[in-house]
């Protein structure tokens, strides 16, 4: 990937993430935070991690924010009334962070292993020569379906159940 599309999803999920917590609607802050999620796919996405891009859109971005969503309309919780901004609190905050981002910064720059550059991705050309190649769905798919089947039966059943009793708990009672 570019340095360019980097830094794009990367301001992307940064300025989506500052508005699911500035946003007072909580359906605008839960889009957002789509908005964040995709983002994030397309960066695990960019360092050759597939599985775990299509993850964060089907799970997250898809499972939990329609949950989410769901929640809210539930709730029928509106947009919060505007409050009065305690500017001595923000700004400690702000302190707070500032210092919080020099300290990792001072203790990641004293590791010499942090300077050190990543090793290359199994399944990369590296100057010519192709390193090993490996299907990340079909070995995670495997290992879940072989080794792990009962649990992954199990999770399934379960989550069933909860869908089941969200709807029974959703459903009004006419009269």
């Amino acid at each position: 990937m570019s340095p360019f599309l980097f830094w794009v999803f990367a301001s992307m999920m940064l300025i989506f993430g500052v508005a699911v917590i500035s946003n007072r609607n909580p359906v605008a802050s839960a889009l957002s935070l789509v908005v964040s999620f995709l983002a994030l796919a397309a960066l695990f996405i960019s360092l050759d991690a597939f599985f775990i891009g299509i993850i964060q859109v089907l799970v997250y971005a898809g499972a939990i924010m329609v949950l989410f969503l769901f929640i809210i309309m539930l709730l029928d919780l509106r947009a919060e009334e505007l409050r009065k901004i305690n500017w001595i609190a923000s700004a400690g905050g702000v302190a707070v962070a500032l210092a919080l981002i020099v300290q990792i910064f001072a203790v990641v720059g004293r590791f010499p292993m942090a300077k050190l550059p990543f090793p290359p991705l199994a399944g990369h050309v590296l100057n010519g020569v192709a390193g090993p190649t490996s299907d990340d769905v079909h070995r995670i798919g495997l290992l879940l379906f072989g080794n792990y089947n009962l649990p992954f039966q199990i999770i399934g059943i379960v989550i069933l159940v909860a869908t089941i009793g969200v709807v029974m708990l959703s459903r009004r009672e006419t009269r």
